[in-house]
């Protein structure tokens, strides 16, 4: 029988730590709250937790600095932040330090349980050793390779040109990660990208794998 799921959670909001707990707890798993990150990376160490939860905007140590301190004592656990900026740039900067996915904020209930349920799944098919990456690249840093076979799995789906958000959705995947991976697929003449160019505003891009 496998263990009961443990999930950290470090957010400086009161409210919504009570509300994640309600919603960790609400599927049968533990849930461990911390308010900052130094309380936060005690709990780590006490508690040994199976997945994180950090807010980005925190007090003294923030959520980029929080993901850097995590990984120097963890490469693997799962980090998914909340972030109400959407931005790209600041996406990178997360996945560039450790973080694994994204979850915007106001926090949507589906949203978070499908999310710790698809890094969960990632991390045991990795230690069963039943999932491999489809392609052979060597990893960089900010780019896993579980992660990285969830893009190239998406878009194995269809000879189609798709767009980011298509593939963020078969994937599971937040659409700043999965526009990072695409990036990464890229720059390795893995995936193929088609510039639509409409009346107005920047262009439309597609993706999919080359032959």
């Amino acid at each position: 029988m496998d263990k009961t799921l443990t999930i950290l959670s470090i957010d400086d909001d009161e409210a919504i730590r009570f509300a994640l707990k309600a919603v960790i707890e609400s599927q049968g798993w533990n849930a461990v709250m911390a308010e900052n990150v130094a309380v936060g990376l005690e709990y780590y160490i006490e508690f040994k937790p199976d997945l994180i939860l950090m807010d980005y905007h925190l007090p003294r140590i923030n959520g980029l600095e929080g993901v850097q301190m995590i990984r120097a004592l963890d490469e693997h656990v799962p980090i998914i932040v909340f972030t109400i900026d959407e931005s790209q740039e600041l996406a990178d900067r997360f996945l560039e330090v450790g973080a694994t996915d994204f979850a915007t904020k106001p926090i949507r209930t589906p949203d978070i349980i499908s999310r710790i349920k698809l890094h969960i799944k990632l991390i045991r098919s990795q230690e069963t050793e039943n999932s491999r990456p489809k392609v052979e690249l060597v990893p960089i840093k900010g780019i896993g390779m579980a992660t990285l076979e969830l893009v190239v799995d998406a878009l194995s789906k269809t000879e189609d040109f798709i767009t980011v958000e298509e593939i963020s959705d078969t994937s599971g995947l937040a659409y700043q990660t999965t526009y990072r991976y695409l990036q990464y697929l890229s720059s390795e003449n893995i995936v193929e990208v088609r510039s639509t160019y409409g009346k107005v505003g920047r262009p439309k891009q597609t993706y999919r794998l080359i032959k």
